[in-house]
């Protein structure tokens, strides 16, 4: 089932005012608000994953630099308003809910709580807009995690926007940035031929990268969907910028923010890595963070700290561009994936030359290597709750089914 969600799933009787969905479910990351959060966080994101303890306290180093707390929660809380009153301006008078995998408010506890509230039609929102397990199929993971923990299954039902790394509203503040940063570095008196454009993103396992996506969308090639789509976004931003500025800058995918053991490959280069090893001919490097949202810790300690002393100690000029967080072309390209989705506004065209991600995800899409998880929003997430007793007819209220009935 891909449009709305149908009324006999969850036993809405519709109506002229019917939007198939009940509210949003603006779905993130999480992070610590206070210094004593820190060290629980990060354990909690790094369990099971073998990450050493001292690693951790490395990285805890950070967030206390930046008083002991990540910006995340207050962007998402942020974003969540502004999401909201886009929708109420359209006439889409859907709540916005919000929660987190790694912190409160605890994606369960939300959950639980719109069903106490009568919401139990939810179409999730990822603050990821590309195609991973980490930044797609994992929340897919944390939806089906919700309904089993608050024993909702068969009540809730909770579906998923598409990845939006394609959308114009995403990409469009990146090339705005980008092309200010090199004016401003030409109108410095640095030539075209002496800056390096860096896009980045974060570095996930090579394998994890390979799994990305599904073959049924041509995703199967090295890399997968996470590196094809990086690519592509950059490709794009890049070409728009020579079109602003009429200089043609060099540019490349870096990676950064890399975790976990030392002996697991990951995507590389490290952006920290490649701005050491540039050419003397090159005085200036623009960083343009392709890969995230909204301005958390990973891009203000590992980009303004990090790969900013990288740049220092090479005497280069830095330029590092902002993330779309609150930017109103990015909520209303996030408005306008909801309104698809609600039967109330067109697909939106992609901008980028590969295939459109289908409303849920296909087959086998973004495979989690370990083992199989429940996951919701799939066309074949019922396959995931094989194992877990769970009625068919129960999943089928919550809108999980198999693959020939998707």
């Amino acid at each position: 089932m891909t449009g709305p969600a149908s009324a006999a799933t969850t036993g809405h009787t519709g109506g002229p005012e019917d939007l198939g969905y009940d509210a949003v479910l603006l779905t993130g990351f999480g992070g610590p608000e206070a210094p004593d959060e820190v060290m629980p966080f990060l354990r909690t994101v790094t369990r099971g994953r073998g990450v050493p303890e001292e690693r951790l306290v490395e990285v805890s180093h950070h967030y206390q630099a930046l008083g002991g707390m990540s910006p995340i929660n207050a962007q998402n809380r942020a974003l969540r308003a502004a999401l909201e009153e886009e929708l109420a301006a359209r006439g889409l008078p859907l709540t916005v809910l919000w929660g987190n995998r790694n912190s409160a408010p605890w994606l369960t506890d939300v959950v639980d709580a719109a069903q106490t509230d009568g919401h139990t039609r939810l179409l999730g929102l990822a603050t990821s807009a590309y195609s991973s397990y980490s930044s797609c199929r994992q929340y897919r993971e944390d939806f089906g995690t919700a309904l089993t923990d608050s024993g909702l299954v068969g009540q809730v039902r909770i579906d998923k926007v598409r990845p939006y790394f394609d959308q114009p509203g995403f990409l469009d503040p990146f090339v705005d940035g980008a092309a200010a940063a090199v004016q401003a570095a030409l109108a410095g008196g640095l030539a075209a031929d002496e800056l390096q454009l860096l896009f980045t993103t974060h570095s996930i396992p090579a394998a994890m990268a390979d799994s990305s996506g599904s073959a049924t969308t041509g995703d199967d090639r090295p890399g997968g969907a996470y590196v094809a789509q990086h690519l592509a976004a950059s490709e794009h931003v890049a070409a728009r910028v020579t079109e602003q500025t009429g200089a043609v800058v060099d540019w490349r995918l870096v990676y950064q923010s890399r975790s976990g053991p030392p002996q697991v490959r990951w995507l590389e280069p490290d952006i920290c890595e490649v701005i050491a090893d540039l050419s003397t001919e090159r005085r200036g490097v623009v960083v343009v963070p392709i890969g995230f949202v909204s301005d958390h810790v990973e891009v203000i300690w590992d980009l303004d700290h990090e790969a900013a002393d990288a740049a220092a100690d090479r005497g280069l000029f830095f330029w590092r561009v902002p993330t779309p967080g609150t930017d109103p072309r990015f909520v209303a390209s996030l408005a306008d994936l909801i309104a698809e989705r609600v039967g109330r506004g067109l697909p939106r065209e992609a901008v980028l030359d590969l295939p459109r991600r289908p409303p849920n995800c296909p087959p086998g899409c973004c495979a989690n290597l370990r083992a199989a998880k429940p996951t919701t929003a799939g066309q074949d997430s019922a396959q995931d709750w094989a194992d877990t007793g769970v009625a068919a007819s129960a999943l089928a209220a919550s809108g999980i089914l198999h693959a020939s009935s998707a």
